[in-house]
């Protein structure tokens, strides 16, 4: 659970009780149970056209209409959620109208190896373009971005990726909430993440608007997908004084919890999915604040609007989402063991100087559990974030893990952790690591299972 102090009522910067480095640390304090086996899959072939193109984007500052902000030029993959079925298969095409080389980076999509970035599938130059299937094995939310090799003279956007399940889910309104970080400079330009931010402004959005606002009748239940669309930071965000059910975090369904206080602590690239409901009167108001590690603001409000109640009473506490067929159980002591020292480019490429011929971290065989040691040598908290498979994080006695599946892990530097995953899906996949800071470079590796 985030351990985050009650805030007072709105001061013009309010504060969390909370430090950039228990920041870092809270994204192992949930407390989840195991997901539940699933109940099956839809199917059907769907034909996919992406393109990563320059776009620009406006910071509007709220939800109504009229003008926004000065266009901000960015690099996008199209505007909007994409949303699919669990058991359906995309057939993709992928086209790069960028000046430089990029690939489509899909985060969080297990056993995909046909289609991963680098490791399977080269950067397309410029006016490139490239064929390939998407199967969608689990339901949950995910990620798409353009990974860009070098140059980059706008910010990336990401793309939530919505896979619904194929059992009923008993909400009002399914919304993404995607946060997003921008250092913009004296000209209202945003420089992109990996570049110095000297003298630059930071502000967040959420869905493009710093201060985005939810409307609801009474009663109504909620699914909020919220996505940490930040490269670098890990950021909390508090729904103040409302009942916050998590039900799933990076794509994986969870036993639902009340998040403590409200508040959710997301890694870059996090997803945390909670179900709310709109209580009381019409009129009543809910923060959103959003905490960077530094201090608190406020970025919007969920409130209850003067329709009618959608029903007398809210909804009894909802049971688990269905599952996904994650494994039940690890055995850690049959485990492959390997150690991964992050903090430092020995060893590490950025994507641009990336060769498929470069010796794999690790190589694990199909079907056996693999631990990896995450030792934090650098002199900041580093993001280490997993491809083609979930993981576990295993306590620090290494006699058990922590009842939630992961993808993305902040390590504080001097600090190691243990994760534990099965390795399900031959093929090669990547592993990221990038610091805690604007300018740090994205640092990749490889690994195989065979």
């Amino acid at each position: 659970m985030v351990r985050i102090g009650r805030m007072a009522s709105p001061p013009a910067s309010p504060e969390f009780l909370l430090t950039r480095r228990n920041l870092i640390a809270a994204l192992g304090a949930a407390a989840l149970c195991p997901a539940l086996p699933a109940t099956g899959a839809a199917q059907g072939r769907i034909a996919v056209a992406l393109q990563a193109k320059p776009d620009r984007i406006s910071l509007r500052p709220g939800n109504g209409p009229g003008p926004g902000g000065p266009e901000i030029p960015v690099w996008s993959l199209g505007s909007g959620d994409l949303r699919f079925k669990r058991g359906e298969i995309l057939d993709v095409t992928f086209g790069n109208d960028l000046p430089v080389a990029a690939a489509l980076d899909c985060r969080g999509l297990d056993g995909v190896a046909a289609a991963e970035p680098l490791a399977s599938r080269a950067l397309l130059a410029a006016g490139g373009k490239d064929s390939f299937q998407l199967p969608l094995r689990h339901a949950g939310t995910f990620l798409c971005e353009p990974l860009i090799g070098d140059g980059g003279t706008a910010p990336a956007r990401p793309r939530p990726l919505i896979v619904t399940g194929t059992s009923p889910v008993a909400i009002d309104r399914d919304e993404v909430l995607l946060i997003e970080e921008w250092r913009l400079r004296p000209d209202g330009s945003a420089i992109p993440a990996g570049n110095d931010p000297k003298d630059s402004t930071r502000i967040h959005t959420i869905n493009g608007k710093t201060s985005y606002d939810i409307s609801a009748p009474a009663n109504a239940r909620l699914r909020l997908r919220f996505i940490n669309g930040s490269q670098r930071s890990v950021l909390a965000v508090k729904l103040e004084n409302l009942d916050v059910r998590v039900m799933a975090i990076d794509g994986q369904p969870a036993e639902p919890f009340p998040a403590r206080n409200g508040a959710l602590v997301l890694a870059p690239g996090g997803r945390t999915d909670v179900f709310v409901d709109a209580a009381g009167p019409a009129g009543t108001g809910f923060a959103i604040l959003l905490h960077d590690g530094t201090l608190a603001r406020p970025v919007g409000k969920l409130a209850v609007s003067n329709d009618p109640p959608v029903r007398p009473a809210p909804f009894p506490p909802a049971p688990p989402l269905p599952g996904n067929d994650m494994p039940a159980q690890l055995d850690l002591k049959s485990a492959a063991r390997f150690e991964l020292t992050l903090g430092t480019p020995t060893e590490w490429f950025r994507p641009a100087d990336f060769k498929s011929s470069a010796a794999p971290a690790f190589q694990a065989k199909a079907g056996r559990p693999v631990v990896l040691a995450l030792t934090n040598r650098g002199p900041i908290a580093s993001v280490f974030h997993l491809h083609g498979h979930h993981f576990r994080l295993l306590d620090r006695l290494d006699d058990g893990w922590k009842p939630f599946w992961l993808d993305t892990l902040a390590v504080e530097p001097g600090q190691t952790q243990r994760i534990a995953f099965l390795a399900e899906y031959p093929g090669r996949y990547l592993i990221e690591q990038v610091a805690t800071d604007w300018a740090a470079p994205r640092l990749v590796r490889w690994y195989s299972v065979q």
